[in-house]
């Protein structure tokens, strides 16, 4: 028996090179938004674009992303002077404002140098909530535990931060999802419902797709003129569109926008989401009633649509 327990032993034994490689990693961070807006920032890939470099240093290029169960996301992280670090995620399960899992697999100039289980779960209340999340790391080529602690948490003070000047505006219209997409990517009728009740667009240009842009003038019921400039950075048909919000044309940065479309047996969930430049702005927008307008704004497309 003491041999038996001893041959046992040694073969569950971890070689000395291999010490370290695995590691079990908790984060948690409580954020002031509500729940449903920590969602899309965490989901949404216009979010998570901001949020996830860790640092100034890191530019991240997302090269692909299609977040639903058994699709995936790959990016390259760069820095200046380094190998481009590839990073693909693959999406497991999705719970909306519950939980999200997910596998992540690092790679560099073609070598595989860690993979790993990512677990996050979601809970809050009111204007509070908090993320936990678990990554249960295999580092393959060297030991990753610290990279991990240090770019893990960084980008969850990203998220957090991103997730506080995030709005999220939700409708469900009764429409197919077909018919909503193309009310809002048409060049003639997307005019004739965009803003609050009572405003209207005087339009400069206008070419929806990837790449192309929206210039425009919002013209308020006493006539006041806000120049606008949308920039469409991601045109996925009848899915999500992703666009930057810029001051008048050419002007700077007011916020990175995204539209998504989601079927609900013959209806169309839209959420419109924006992650305000600073959070000045999305204290000053909310000030400004953006919440109420944005959904008026909502309430014009469905009834547009509606009269189709």
């Amino acid at each position: 028996m003491t041999q038996n327990l001893a041959t046992d032993s040694a073969a569950r034994a971890v070689p000395e090179d291999r010490k370290g490689r695995f590691a079990t990693l908790t984060f948690e961070r409580d954020v002031a938004a509500p729940l449903a807006v920590l969602w899309e920032a965490w989901t949404a890939p216009a979010a998570r674009a901001i949020w996830a470099a860790p640092s100034p240093s890191v530019t991240v290029e997302i090269l692909e992303t299609d977040i639903r169960v058994g699709g995936r996301e790959t990016s390259l992280c760069k820095v200046e002077g380094q190998p481009d670090i590839r990073c693909e995620n693959g999406w497991l399960a999705l719970r909306p404002a519950v939980c999200s899992v997910n596998y992540e697999v690092i790679s560099s100039e073609g070598a595989t140098q860690s993979a790993a289980l990512v677990t996050a779960e979601f809970e809050g209340a009111d204007e509070r909530s908090r993320l936990v999340v678990t990554v249960q790391l295999s580092s393959l080529a060297e030991d990753m535990e610290a990279g991990y602690r240090e770019g893990f948490g960084a980008g969850l003070d990203n998220l957090a931060g991103a997730a506080e000047r995030t709005m999220v505006l939700q409708r469900v219209i009764q429409a197919p999802r077909s018919i909503v997409w193309g009310a809002w990517m048409n060049s003639e009728t997307l005019p004739q419902w965009w803003g609050p009740e009572g405003y209207s667009c005087r339009t400069k240009r206008i070419d929806l797709r990837t790449g192309g842009e929206w210039v425009f003038d919002m013209i308020a019921p006493d006539g006041t003129i806000f120049p606008n400039h949308h920039l469409y950075i991601e045109v996925r048909p009848e899915e999500r569109i992703g666009y930057t919000l810029l001051w008048g044309e050419n002007g700077p940065k007011h916020a990175d926008a995204w539209a998504s479309f989601e079927d609900q047996v013959g209806a169309t969930k839209v959420t419109l989401g924006m992650v305000f430049s600073t959070a000045a702005e999305f204290q000053q927008a909310k000030g400004f009633g953006a919440v109420e307008l944005g959904l008026q704004t909502l309430g014009k497309l469905e009834r547009f649509v509606a009269s189709r």
